[in-house]
């Protein structure tokens, strides 16, 4: 029987201490060791250590690390352990920049044998897996567009937390939320080359963006909308798919703390054929419902599956990463009055 992979978690925020729980309870992982610098007054266990000093909890032993602190950290954190040959898997965004990204990169090429995974939860998904089967059926054609719109409101403390400071985040909602559906497009159709956007503050006093519009297109001439906000007000998470003969339409996101909705929901439909029913938009849609999520053990379990077997990562490699990196960057960059703002004010 193979031994346990003794895996440590660096940062305990709310997705640190996530991770945390889906790694107490995965049985091919043994939780060794926990660090957070900012929080020394998290609980104790007798089953894991507590080190202040990240590197110290690097250097106990571990076989793997969930790297969780906030996206300034996250690039050197992970670099260090994959200069000790632990296996990384790191939140998402990776970093600030594409920079950060590119300086990982070289770290992994450096660490042989090593995993190398991100979390971009997202492709877990039922919706998004079901929706992708479908898809590759070739049933429903090519895809021809798709809109996606991640938006949330901001709370009583959204302009204090370290995800509006721009030093510690590297960039606001597009880069916090945005990169997941960005990563969800690749996913589907590709890499995006030609951008369009529009990148704007509107109302929250923060350093980094509250909204952010994009067109993008590839060479196959899809394309793409995106909407990042955090002035919505109720949270919104959709993805609208059109392909040649139909639709697929995702609604809701299964989150842990329930903020996108208690379900998440599939909606398919065939591109009416008669000549009475496309005058008049007639369809029927197949609604499928999704009340149960595992994407967030299923990621981990595809982590772990690498470490034991080889494979390399499938879906959250280093190439899907800076890619999603590049695209967001590409967004900011677009809107050319943001961006020379941006690099003005910068620090």
């Amino acid at each position: 029987m193979q031994d346990k992979i003794d895996v440590g978690i660096i940062g305990l925020g709310n997705t640190g201490t996530l991770r945390k729980t889906i790694a107490e309870n995965n049985p091919a992982l043994n939780l060794v060791a926990v660090s957070d610098a900012h929080r020394p007054n998290i609980p104790r266990r007798e089953t894991y250590s507590y080190y202040e000093d990240y590197r110290k909890l690097l250097d106990s032993g571990v076989d793997a690390v969930f790297v969780a602190p906030q996206n300034k950290y996250r690039p050197k954190v992970a670099i260090e352990a994959l200069n000790r040959g632990i296996h990384v898997f790191c939140e998402i965004p990776p970093g600030r920049t594409v920079q950060d990204m590119q300086d990982i990169i070289a770290a992994e090429k450096k660490a042989r044998g090593t995993v190398l995974d991100f979390g971009f939860t997202h492709r877990f998904h039922d919706t998004v897996v079901k929706a992708q089967e479908l898809i590759k059926t070739g049933t429903y054609g090519k895809i021809l567009w798709m809109k996606g719109v991640h938006g949330k409101s901001g709370g009583n403390d959204f302009e204090s937390i370290w995800r509006s400071n721009r030093d510690w985040a590297g960039g606001g909602i597009l880069l916090d939320q945005g990169i997941h559906m960005v990563d969800l497009f690749r996913f589907f159709a590709g890499d995006f080359n030609g951008a369009k956007s529009f990148v704007t503050t509107c109302f929250w006093n923060i350093p980094v963006e509250d909204n952010a519009f994009a067109l993008l297109r590839n060479s196959q001439n899809q394309v793409a909308m995106i909407h990042a906000s955090s002035t919505h007000w109720k949270n919104q998470y959709s993805l609208e798919i059109c392909l040649e003969n139909g639709y697929i339409t995702i609604k809701g996101d299964l989150s842990p703390n329930g903020d996108y909705g208690p379900r998440e929901t599939l909606i398919v439909s065939s591109r009416p054929t008669g000549d009475e029913e496309r005058a008049s938009g007639l369809s029927k849609e197949s609604i499928t419902s999704f009340d149960t999520a595992a994407s967030w053990e299923r990621e981990v379990d595809a982590f772990v599956d690498c470490i034991s077997s080889g494979a390399k990562v499938q879906n959250g490699s280093s190439g899907d990463a800076l890619q999603a990196m590049k695209l967001v960057d590409r967004i900011y960059r677009r809107d050319t009055a943001w961006w020379s703002r941006w690099k003005l004010s910068g620090t």
